[in-house]
């Protein structure tokens, strides 16, 4: 397996979709935590029906966005995918900035159960609070943390206030298992060794900052608000995962709780920024991860790899502790 990941708008898709396009033998794997959702095409960024009909994708469209859907599921469910990629004796090589996502496939995580209804309970909370955006969801999102931090410290140090969904999942897990949801495995600070090459694309912060707001201007140009439109208005609407998609709160913040459109799509590229510094500070501490400039054109040893082959001499088993 070959991993390549890196922030929102990197440009990891279309390196990726020219890396299988010249191989018969390279199947791309989605590892992106709201690509799994149908219907949310625009503001995922989603492979369009031409290009999947040209080369092969997998973890695309698993689930109705009105579902929620887990971390454990996805690793399931790739396990399955990566099972068949290799038993056609091709090259999986996985595509995404969910960095979560990326350890439960190739660390093998494992996880804490789940306690619906204290998680239904802590989301409903948040849910009285006010609207997303507002001082007051705001407010309640930090009174959250501050009882994080009085049960699991070290839980609290690694979640930021603004990240509701890990902020209700690691107290979900604290108050109903009764430990504190650090104690659960050896955490994401450790860095097993790994058959799989991890190559990582991105660019500097501000060139980045314009790849984002160039995008998100794209993505509404293309339809954007009214996909989310249409979705919230399914029998169902959306889940509470669903809703916290990049773009998709923002805009939905506009149709739902009259937030100005011009306010929404602002807040939306600063939030998918602060997102993708995140993936950077997440991805960086990786020592496995080789990093490629996307000016060097890294679709060649990218394809190496894919391949077995050995990019510039490098012996593929090694290539994330030589280079």
């Amino acid at each position: 397996m070959v991993a390549l990941l890196g922030p929102t708008a990197a440009g990891k898709s279309r390196i990726a979709f020219e890396v299988a396009s010249a191989s018969s033998t390279v199947e791309l794997v989605s590892v992106d935590s709201m690509a799994v959702y149908r219907g949310m095409d625009i503001g995922t960024a989603k492979a369009t029906g031409h290009e999947r009909a040209q080369v092969p994708y997998h973890l695309l469209d698993l689930v109705e966005p009105s579902e929620e859907y887990t971390v454990q599921q996805f690793q399931a469910e790739a396990g399955r995918a990566l099972a068949g990629i290799a038993a056609r004796n091709h090259a999986a090589l996985l595509v995404g900035g969910t960095g979560l996502y990326l350890r439960a496939v190739t660390d093998g995580l494992a996880f804490p159960g789940r306690y619906p209804d204290i998680a239904e309970s802590l989301a409903d909370g948040l849910d009285a609070s006010g609207p997303e955006g507002s001082g007051e969801r705001r407010s309640a999102r930090e009174a959250m943390h501050r009882r994080l931090a009085l049960l699991d410290p070290v839980a609290a140090g690694r979640v930021e206030p603004s990240n509701q969904r890990r902020l209700v999942r690691a107290l979900e897990v604290t108050l109903g298992s009764g430990r504190p949801f650090s104690s659960f495995g050896p955490g994401l600070d450790r860095f097993p060794p790994t058959s799989v090459a991890m190559v990582g694309i991105s660019h500097q912060p501000a060139a980045l900052d314009e790849r984002i707001a160039s995008r998100f201007a794209r993505l509404m140009e293309l339809g954007f608000l009214e996909e989310v439109r249409s979705l919230a208005a399914r029998p169902g609407g959306m889940s509470r995962t669903a809703r916290q998609a990049l773009g998709y709160r923002e805009l939905l913040a506009h149709l739902e709780g009259g937030l100005p459109l011009q306010s929404a799509v602002e807040a939306a590229v600063q939030r998918t920024r602060s997102q993708a510094r995140r993936q950077m500070a997440w991805f960086r501490r990786d020592p496995r991860i080789v990093w490629l400039d996307p000016d060097d054109e890294p679709v060649a040893p990218i394809t190496a790899l894919c391949a077995g082959d050995s990019p510039d001499g490098v012996a593929v088993g090694d290539w994330h502790t030589t280079q």
